[in-house]
């Protein structure tokens, strides 16, 4: 009977600490913050948030279309964590920024550095790590958060998708989270990188509905080009082209299109189908290196020359036109970071690894050596498939 007396005992126990409503917060209190965004208003910063409007988003007929699916909402203050606080001023619901999908800073901020800004977030307990920071490219954060685009009703969610997507098929972007931005700012030998933001065509018009009423948009969002920061500053800009070297290097790239010139003239498509780059340090004689060996197959996916794809020694030239380009690409992207002087690429983090006492005597001069550091490239590409017509349609044809 004791034995019973003390099991109800304990799952009455039990019961009392599970009971765990104490602290809840009702959807309909709550403002949910998918996109936030930082300026600089003189010697403060202006944070503007996207809030989600749920009877749009959420109803069966696709919302009555009298509102937006989304709403900004501005504060400006010294403090991210007073600015956030006074849109309390503003809006009728408590923001709450557990699902923020795209974090954007102001070129103009992030040319000032941005350590502040993300002390300020990562300190935010409502806050994940999951979210993508980007940089609007001439332009303001406020004027990205307040563009609404189509397909996607909620504008964050499509910058999201847009670069996991652009990452994926194209390469010239770069997700980066808040845990690995931070992480790039504190490891010695490495410094971040951001992809920048633009907005195509007229910014008060891409606010208003009519801008995703129509089929050719007034403004739209686009990704372009990556932000170089030598510590936490952003100094530069790589190009597309460059922008891709800096994945081919990081190896991050799963799939992209390119072209060749072909032989006898014209030129040819080809689909990078797999990617795998290895990066070695290499410390000879007192003398820092780094190797690359990249290695592409590719398929070819459209004609525009006269070739004939059936013979080994067409497929030849074009495997070592391909490798040439790669290297081309590659080294672009090395040359526009060494004009800034960052080491965007981790190359100090590879020297490091090869030689640690080296790394420990000589890494108050890195920035220096950099400069100067030898960077070899070695491309190897495969050409794998011809696609479903193996001869040249533009050569037949003039046949």
């Amino acid at each position: 009977m004791r034995r019973y007396v003390m099991l109800f005992v304990a799952f009455l126990f039990m019961i009392v600490l599970l009971t765990g409503c104490w602290s809840r917060r009702e959807l309909n209190d709550l403002a949910i913050s998918v996109g936030m965004g930082f300026d600089k208003k003189d010697d403060q910063v202006q944070v503007t948030i996207q809030i989600v409007n749920p009877g749009e988003v959420a109803s069966k007929r696709g919302g009555t279309g009298i509102t937006t699916p989304v709403s900004t909402f501005k504060a400006t203050s010294q403090t991210i964590f007073e600015a956030l606080r006074k849109i309390a001023t503003q809006s009728p619901r408590k923001v709450y920024s557990s699902h923020l999908r795209i974090l954007v800073i102001s070129e103009e901020l992030a040319r000032e550095g941005i350590t502040p800004i993300l002390d300020g977030i990562s300190r935010n307990h409502e806050m994940r790590t999951d979210f993508y920071i980007v940089v609007a490219r001439g332009t303001t954060a406020e004027n990205v958060l307040n563009i609404l685009t189509p397909i996607e009703k909620i504008p964050s969610n499509k910058l999201f998708t847009t670069l996991e997507m652009s990452e994926k098929v194209w390469a010239p972007t770069v997700k980066v989270r808040l845990d690995s931005l931070i992480s790039d700012l504190q490891t010695e030998g490495k410094d971040p990188v951001l992809t920048g933001i633009q907005i195509k065509g007229d910014p008060n018009e891409g606010k208003l509905r009519n801008n995703v009423s129509q089929t050719d948009p007034n403004a739209i969002l686009r990704y372009s080009g990556v932000a170089i920061f030598k510590n936490d500053k952003l100094v530069g800009w790589l190009n597309e082209k460059e922008s891709k070297g800096y994945n081919y290097i990081l190896d991050h790239v799963k799939s992209t299109i390119g072209h060749l010139n072909c032989p006898a003239g014209g030129i040819l498509a080809v689909e990078i189908v797999r990617s795998k780059t290895k990066m070695r340090g290499r410390v000879d004689n007192g003398n820092p290196q780094i190797i690359l060996d990249v290695f592409l197959e590719e398929d070819v996916g459209e004609v525009q020359c006269k070739i004939d794809l059936i013979d080994p020694q067409s497929i030849d030239k074009l495997e070592k036109t391909a490798q040439k380009e790669v290297e081309s690409i590659i080294e672009s992207a090395i040359q526009k970071a060494k004009k800034y002087d960052a080491d965007i690429f981790g190359f100090g983090e590879a020297i490091y690894r090869a030689d640690p006492k080296y790394w420990n005597k000589n890494k108050d001069n890195w920035k220096e050596q950099f400069l100067d550091l030898p960077v070899h490239v070695n491309a190897q590409v495969k050409i794998r498939r011809l696609g479903t017509v193996s001869d040249s349609l533009v050569q037949k044809t003039k046949e």
